[in-house]
């Protein structure tokens, strides 16, 4: 089946963008298309429709063309834990820990679970839509690939190449990409697409033209730079919150070393009259309304740094003054008087004091618990939705006051817990935010029960992607790209 494969200049260039967006302009077109992305590595996951779990961008990549998301997209996601080492998933399930010379020559056998994810995927659509990972030229990393060229040489696929001009350099990335692939390499790769331009076309056109004169290679289109695009990121986050007149509500979240699903706050990004400000390191807390401490890939060496950063007095002195703490996932763990992790699962073994806001403690267990979920936030009983990716088993006191109650097929399951004075919650729900009813009542525990406009997140991921498959309708050729995908 025709696979079309995006890869990019650098980390960020867009290609996870330009994926998403070809891939909802094929989908409007009556095409049976899918998300591909052979090696991810992120922080940022999603649980599957098979009960798996795969990075965050390729399923809104999978949304895009209208389908659930399926392990069989990202067959191999690297979750970091260490600067060397991390969790390898295959084909969505946890296959072991890793570090980076390791996986390198493990990289040989974890091409076998690539080869049939992308061959399962090309048995149910007609168009996959693949997406490299970094740079296809990053010398040392060559050996063994299965991320970029080395996954395009192995099933035959054109190649598109992007490079973000917003970076300054784009000519200088393009060329010298081409001139560090294989003489095969430069031949599959079929064009070139220059990301994030604003400007005056007639002052880069004559760089285009020196462009396809001096590489052979047509330039396919010129997208813009698109403000305001808030979509879900493979990894990185941004500092700053989306502000519109005086704030009524101030949220501040710590920027963990190991941050995971930080997408959980687009939602209150996307607010007009909340600011939301990632703190990190470094960086004093400032005053807010509410804390949230996010999910976290290693919950413990992340508790501690938290703490290195004088961030636990912080977070002690702003519940003194009525602030309201909220933790998620890892977050939450961090709520409660222990963490243990006997098997070293998330790293040394060993156990570390939490921070003693609720009478809880967790044990870091062997299996992921992975399910996409649905229920009520408590009291209220709004809707809420989302999904858990964690590891850990949490029991203590303070979950007899559950945050949430979700659907089970035994009846409801409690999830979380609330403090006494109701200050401090916490749950293992990632999404608690994506559904407008369950923030507003969030938002309006903190003091502040008419914060603006609702927001309906699902139809803005919706919006947003249409804006994309718009933009690019309008400004790449498709009838060339549709040529690549024929040949």
């Amino acid at each position: 089946m025709p696979t079309l494969m995006i890869q990019g200049t650098t980390s960020d260039a867009g290609k996870s963008t330009v994926v998403a967006a070809l891939c909802r302009a094929l989908h409007r077109r009556g095409v049976s298309v899918a998300p591909f992305k052979p090696q991810n590595m992120a922080l940022n996951s999603a649980v599957t429709v098979d009960g798996g779990e795969i990075g965050r961008s390729t399923a809104l990549q999978a949304l895009a063309c209208g389908l659930e998301p399926h392990s069989d997209m990202n067959p191999v996601l690297l979750k970091p834990e260490s600067d060397r080492g991390a969790q390898v998933i295959l084909r969505g399930q946890v296959h072991g820990h890793m570090d980076a010379l390791d996986y390198h020559a493990y990289k040989r056998e974890a091409r076998d679970s690539v080869l049939a994810a992308w061959q399962a995927l090309s048995a149910r659509f007609d168009v996959i839509i693949a997406e490299g990972a970094g740079s296809p030229a990053e010398i040392n990393l060559r050996a063994n690939d299965i991320a970029n060229m080395g996954f395009a040489e192995m099933i035959d696929c054109p190649v598109l190449l992007v490079g973000d001009i917003d970076r300054g350099g784009v000519f200088a990335q393009l060329v010298g990409t081409l001139e560090l692939l294989t003489a095969s390499e430069r031949a599959r790769t079929r064009g070139f697409i220059i990301n994030r331009f604003r400007g005056d076309m007639a002052l880069l056109q004559p760089g285009l033209d020196w462009l396809e004169a001096y590489t052979g290679k047509p330039v396919l289109g010129t997208l813009p730079y698109l403000q305001a695009l808030l979509l879900d990121a493979e990894d990185s986050i941004g500092r700053e919150g989306r502000e519109e007149g005086e704030p009524a509500l101030r949220v501040v979240v710590p920027a963990l070393p190991r941050i995971s699903n930080h997408n959980d706050f687009d939602p209150l990004r996307l607010h007009p009259r909340v600011s939301l400000t990632f703190v990190g390191p470094n960086q004093a807390i400032p005053p807010a309304d509410l804390i949230i401490l996010p999910g976290s890939k290693s919950t413990r060496t992340d508790l501690a740094w938290l703490r290195s950063q004088g961030w636990e007095v912080a977070i002690r002195r702003h519940l003194r003054y009525g602030g309201k703490l909220l933790g998620i996932c890892g977050g939450f763990q961090m709520l409660g008087d222990w963490i243990h992790d006997p098997e070293g699962l998330e790293g040394a073994a060993g156990s570390t004091p939490g921070l003693g806001l609720i009478e809880m403690a967790t044990r870091m267990v062997a299996g992921k618990q992975l399910r996409n979920v649905k229920g009520r936030l408590l009291p209220e009983g709004v809707p809420v939705g989302g999904y858990e990716i964690h590891n850990g088993v949490s029991e203590g006191a303070a979950l007899a006051r559950p945050l949430v109650s979700l659907d089970a097929p035994e009846g409801e399951r409690p999830d979380g817990a609330v403090s006494a004075d109701g200050q401090v919650m916490g749950t293992y729900l990632h999404g608690l935010f994506d559904r407008a009813e369950a923030y507003t009542a969030l938002l309006a525990r903190c003091g502040h029960p008419s914060v603006g406009p609702v927001v309906d997140y699902a139809a803005h991921r919706q919006a947003e992607l249409d804006r994309l498959a718009d933009t690019l309708e309008a400004r790449l050729d498709m009838a060339r790209v549709m040529e690549r995908l024929e040949a």
